[in-house]
């Protein structure tokens, strides 16, 4: 169920463009959306499961994270679509987290849409606006150590390994910057 939207609609802040994709705030009208990117097998297997299988969840954790990450900090995970269908793909954004004291970029794609260049071309663009718009010094990445596509991609945007970190939540994951 890859999911078309409605572009048009007036309460979508887009954020960031590139040659083929846009990145664009999400809305609770996203939560079908982030019901099925929260519930892939990549998403299951190295991010983890967030207890999100119905849509009034998915809509909660669109208000307890990317639009209140969007009100308090001025950033947050940004939906993905390509420009010429529409289609959404998956997310990239930055985020602050409990236990990294830098702004950390992350991103997940639905599986029909990886190996395709959108990740790098979603990824690469974050960290300029990072850069340039937010102005922020340092940009850090977590990966889970068996993910090797995000491990790939975050080397390919130029971030290199630091160490290995631990979260509040107890996962061992490794830092680039």
């Amino acid at each position: 169920m890859e999911g078309l939207s409605n572009l048009s609609s007036s309460n979508m802040k887009k954020i960031l463009e590139t040659e083929r994709l846009f990145l664009r705030e999400m809305t609770l009208a996203d939560a079908p959306f982030m019901l099925e990117l929260l519930n892939t097998p990549s998403w299951l297997a190295y991010i983890g499961d967030r207890g999100v299988y119905t849509i009034e969840q998915a809509e909660r954790y669109l208000q307890e994270g990317n639009l209140k990450s969007y009100a308090e900090h001025g950033f947050g995970f940004y939906l993905v679509v390509v420009k010429e269908t529409g289609h959404l793909i998956g997310m990239c954004g930055l985020v602050k987290r409990e236990g990294l004291d830098d702004i950390d970029i992350g991103f997940a794609f639905l599986p029909a849409f990886t190996g395709k260049g959108y990740g790098y071309e979603a990824a690469s663009a974050t960290l300029v606006y990072a850069k340039n718009t937010l102005k922020l010094a340092r940009v850090v990445a977590i990966v889970h150590p068996d993910n090797e596509a995000s491990i790939s991609l975050i080397k390919k945007i130029g971030m290199v390994y630091e160490k290995q970190v631990v979260l509040p939540t107890g996962k061992e994951l490794l830092l680039f910057a």
